[in-house]
């Protein structure tokens, strides 16, 4: 088992290319975001920490039956996002890879040149407005 500090996971969610932190619903709730779309969600004030992620929908529902700490995402289109409930009993490698995954099905979803500009490193955190 494995207990996720807060500022090890931050630092995770930010390490993805081009990643920013804001809080448009409020102080309570990190919102994760590549070239302005939203890949994660962290309730920080949550104990245990509870971590929204975007996942391929026929995954989404797999998951769900196998881990008891994954539901479906909490205020979000729960065929397209998990709630992680990050109470120790999921892996730190399994959780890297969700992020990853997340994060990569929104960078698929964003517009060609911004692809490109992120794969070149040519961008910051606001793609679109940078292009």
């Amino acid at each position: 088992m494995t207990i996720y500090l807060l500022d090890e996971l931050r630092a995770r969610l930010l390490d993805q290319v081009a990643a920013t932190e804001d809080t448009p619903f409020g102080p309570e709730v990190l919102v994760y975001r590549v070239c302005g779309k939203m890949f994660a969600l962290l309730s920080w004030q949550d104990d245990p920490l509870r971590l929204n992620l975007k996942c391929d929908p026929v995954e989404a529902g797999f998951l769900r039956e196998q881990y008891s700490a994954i539901l479906p995402g909490y205020h979000m289109n729960k065929k397209h996002w998990n709630t992680l409930v990050l109470d120790g009993s999921l892996p730190a490698d399994f959780l890297q890879a969700q992020i990853n995954s997340s994060y990569a099905l929104v960078v698929k979803g964003l517009k060609k040149s911004e692809r490109a500009a992120l794969a070149s490193g040519a961008l910051g955190g606001e793609c679109s407005r940078n292009l």
